[in-house]
C-alpha cells in the first residue's frame, strides 16, 4: 500500500482540497482540477491524494528537467514504494528525414542514454509487477512502444524445480534480445558452468539461476545492497518491440505483401527510383529481421508486428496502466497543448519519407497518440490537472479544487506599476532598496540581448547580477541558480524564467520591464506565474513597468488581489504570521545528468548535419525545417535553440 513519508502535515488550503479531489475521483469525476498558487505545495496534496486513494498514478509533465524534479520528489514522499521515471532516451535524436528541394537524405542518428533506457524499463516492470506505483513522465508517454500483451507473455516464467534444459534458457533469452556478454551491462546475460547470471534491462538487479542438471535449484534477485533468494521470477524481454518467432513470420509476410503493393504504385506513377530504393531498403530491413527478430528502425514496422490495422492507435505506455489508474497532468496550461501538438509535426516528416520511397506508407502508424485518441485511451480513467494558471480545456470541464492559501501563510506579491520612462533607473533604485534588506532579485527583458545589456548595466552600477536565457548551458544554468540562492549576488536578469521551475526562496522582488508589451511573454498566465516567483518570501512583491493598463495587466492584478484577499482573511482567523521560508539547497543530480544530455544533443545536432550538408544555404533551410517543426509542436525550448544554431551558421 502507499505510504507518504513526510516532516509536514496539511495545512491552510491543502486539506479541503485533498479531501476534495480524493472524494471527486470516488464519486466518478473524470476530470477534476487542482487550481494552486506558486508554493501552496501542490505536490503534498498530489501525494496525499495517492495515498488516501491508494491507486496507482502516471504524472504527466511538459519537460524532462520537471519531470526529473517530481520524480525526486515522490521519491522522498513514498521511499517505500514504486516510483518510476519515463521519458525520452535520447541523448541525441536528429529524425530520419529527406529535403525534396536539395535531395538531401539525412538518416536517423541518435544517442541513446543507457541509464534513461534502463529507468525507462523499470518503469515497465513496475506497472506489470506492482499494484502501488507511480510513473513520472514526459509527453514520451503517447509514443509508440511495444504491444502490452506481447510483452507480457514473452516473458520467462522460471520457478524452483522446473524441469527446463540451460540451453533452453539461452536460446529463449536472446529471442527477448538479450546479449551474451561478459560485461556487466544491462540487457545481457552471461554463464559460468551451471549459473546463468541474468542483466535485466531495468539496470537495477542482477538474476541468478542456479542448474543442476536440467533442474532449477536456486533464484536469487540482487540489487546494490540486498540478496533475496526467489521461489518463481519472470524475466522480461530486454527490447520493447519483440514479437513470437510464429508471428515474426507472419508480419514479415504480410510487410512484403505491402512493399509488392507500394512498388506497382510507385512504378506507375514513374517513380522508379523510388521504387528502386525503397525495395533495397526494405529488403535489407527484412532480412536483418528475418535472421535476429530485431532491427534499427523497427518501430517503422510496429503496424505490421502489432498486427494492428492502418490507422489504428500505436500501444504506448498508458497500455499497460490499470484501469484505476490515476492520470495527473503537472503544469496543465503547458502540457495539454503540447500533447494535441505532437501528432502532426510528427506526421508531416513521415509523409515526405514515405512519398520518395525511404518508408513504406504503414511506417505513418508509428507515431504518437492524436490527442482523440489520448482521451479514448483513457476514457475509464481520472484526470486530475495541476497548475496556478488552468488553461481553457481544464477550465471547460469544471470541477476546481482551490489552494490558494499557502501552509506558511504567506501572501501573493502585492503589485506596484511604475511608468516606461528611465524603467532601468527606477528598477535599480528598486534593487538597492532589496539588496540593503539580503533580498535577492528577477528582473525580467523581453530579448535576450536585453538580458545580457541590463546584466551588464547592473555590473556596472556596483549591483551583484548575472543573466540566464537559452545560450547558457544546463550545467551553468543551474550553478547560476544555485549561486543566487546561495547569495553570491543579488539580481537574476532573464526572459522566461519560468520554464525553469524555480522554486527560490530568496527572492522578494520581480521586475518586469515592458509590462504592456501584450504576448506570449506578456500574457495574463505569464505575468502570474512571473509574479509568483516572490511568492516564498513574506516580503514578496512585483513591480510592473507599463504605460498603458493591457487586459492581461488588468487580469493578473485582479486575480491576484482576490487571492491576497482570501489568504489574509485565513491568516486573521487562524492567528498566522506569514513567515520566511528557509529550504536546502537541493542536490540536482537527476537535473544535471538528464539536462546535460540535451545540450549535447543541440552540439552534435549541428556538427552532424555540418558533415552531411556542406552548403551553408542548404544547412540552414534544413535547420529552418527543424525549428518550425519544433514549433509546431509546441516545443518552444528547442525551437529557440535551433534558432540560435542557425545563427552559427
Amino acid at each position: 500500500m502507499f505510504k507518504l513519508f513526510s516532516a509536514y502535515k496539511p495545512k491552510g488550503d491543502q486539506p479541503q482540497a485533498i479531501k476534495k479531489l480524493a472524494a471527486g475521483v470516488e464519486s466518478g469525476k473524470k476530470y477534476q482540477t487542482l487550481l494552486g498558487v506558486t508554493g501552496s505545495g501542490k505536490t503534498f496534496s498530489i501525494a496525499s491524494v495517492i495515498e488516501k486513494l491508494q491507486r496507482p498514478a502516471l504524472i504527466i509533465s511538459h519537460n524532462k528537467t520537471l519531470a526529473a524534479q517530481l520524480f525526486q520528489e515522490f521519491k522522498e514522499f513514498f521511499p517505500e514504494n514504486s516510483v518510476h521515471y519515463f521519458v525520452s532516451y535520447y541523448d541525441y535524436y536528429q529524425p530520419e528525414a529527406y529535403l525534396p528541394a536539395t535531395d538531401t537524405y539525412i538518416g536517423k542518428d541518435a544517442k541513446i542514454n543507457d541509464f534513461i533506457d534502463q529507468l525507462r524499463h523499470a518503469s515497465l516492470q513496475g506497472i506489470l509487477t506492482e499494484s502501488n506505483f507511480i510513473i513520472v513522465a514526459s509527453v514520451s508517454c503517447i509514443y509508440g512502444i511495444g504491444e502490452p500483451e506481447e510483452y507480457r507473455k514473452m516473458g520467462i516464467e522460471l520457478k524452483i524445480s522446473q524441469e527446463i534444459k540451460r540451453r533452453e534458457i539461452l536460446k529463449r533469452l536472446v529471442l527477448l534480445q538479450y546479449e551474451k556478454d561478459g560485461k556487466k551491462i544491462a540487457g545481457s546475460f552471461k554463464t559460468r558452468g551451471d549459473l546463468i547470471e541474468i542483466n535485466p534491462p531495468d539496470g537495477e538487479t542482477k538474476i541468478l539461476i542456479e542448474l543442476l542438471g536440467n533442474k532449477i535449484e536456486g533464484i536469487q534477485r540482487q540489487k546494490e545492497t540486498s540478496k533475496e533468494n526467489l521461489k518463481q521470477i519472470k524475466i522480461f524481454p530486454a527490447k520493447f518491440f519483440v514479437t513470437e518467432r510464429e508471428k515474426l513470420k507472419i508480419a514479415l509476410a504480410n510487410i512484403r505483401e505491402e512493399l509488392k503493393e507500394r512498388l506497382k504504385e510507385l512504378k506507375k506513377q514513374k517513380k522508379f527510383l523510388e521504387a528502386e530504393r525503397l525495395e533495397e531498403r526494405t529488403n535489407y530491413d527484412l532480412e536483418i529481421l528475418q535472421e535476429t527478430g530485431y532491427v534499427n528502425g523497427i518501430e517503422n514496422y510496429s503496424r505490421h508486428l502489432s498486427f494492428r490495422a492502418e490507422g489504428e492507435p500505436p500501444y504506448t505506455l498508458i497500455d499497460y496502466l490499470p484501469e484505476n489508474a490515476l492520470i495527473i497532468i503537472d503544469e496543465s496550461h503547458m502540457t495539454i497543448p503540447q500533447l494535441k501538438g505532437m501528432y502532426e509535426g510528427d506526421k508531416a516528416r513521415k509523409q515526405v519519407l514515405i512519398d520518395y520511397g525511404f518508408r513504406l506508407p504503414s511506417a505513418l502508424d508509428n507515431r504518437p497518440l492524436n490527442f482523440k485518441e489520448f482521451e479514448e485511451k483513457n476514457k475509464n480513467r481520472k484526470f486530475i490537472f495541476i497548475s496556478a494558471t488552468p488553461g481553457p480545456y481544464e477550465n471547460s470541464r469544471g470541477n476546481i479544487a482551490e489552494q490558494l492559501v499557502r501552509p506558511t501563510g504567506l501572501l501573493d506579491p502585492k503589485i506596484h506599476i511604475k511608468p516606461l520612462k528611465n524603467q532601468i533607473h527606477q528598477a535599480i533604485e528598486e534593487i538597492k532598496k532589496a539588496v540593503e534588506k539580503r533580498e535577492r532579485v528577477l528582473l525580467l527583458t523581453l530579448t535576450k540581448k536585453g538580458a545580457e545589456d541590463v546584466s551588464l548595466f547592473l555590473k556596472e552600477k556596483n549591483i551583484r547580477a548575472e543573466y540566464l536565457h537559452s545560450d547558457i548551458k544546463t550545467i551553468e544554468r543551474t550553478k547560476t541558480l544555485r549561486a543566487l540562492r546561495a547569495g553570491e549576488f543579488d539580481v537574476l536578469v532573464g526572459i522566461n524564467l519560468l520554464r525553469e521551475g524555480l522554486d527560490l526562496p530568496e527572492v522578494a522582488l520581480t521586475l518586469v520591464l515592458d509590462a504592456d508589451k501584450e504576448g506570449y511573454l506578456r500574457n495574463a498566465t505569464s505575468l502570474i506565474q512571473t509574479i509568483g516567483r516572490a511568492s516564498r518570501h513574506p516580503n514578496g512583491r512585483a513591480i510592473l513597468f507599463a504605460d498603458k493598463m493591457t487586459k492581461s495587466i488588468k487580469e493578473t492584478i485582479a486575480k491576484t488581489a482576490h487571492r491576497r484577499k482570501i489568504q489574509e482573511k485565513y491568516n486573521k482567523i487562524q492567528g498566522i504570521v506569514p513567515a520566511q521560508i528557509f529550504k536546502p539547497l537541493p542536490k540536482p543530480f537527476w537535473i544535471e545528468k538528464i539536462e546535460t544530455a540535451k545540450e549535447k544533443e543541440y552540439e552534435k545536432l549541428l556538427k552532424d548535419l555540418q558533415k552531411k550538408i556542406k552548403n551553408p544555404a542548404q544547412l540552414k533551410i534544413k535547420l529552418e525545417e527543424i525549428m518550425l517543426r519544433a514549433a509546431d509542436e509546441l516545443d518552444f525550448e528547442k525551437a529557440a535553440k535551433i534558432r540560435d544554431l542557425m545563427k552559427n551558421v
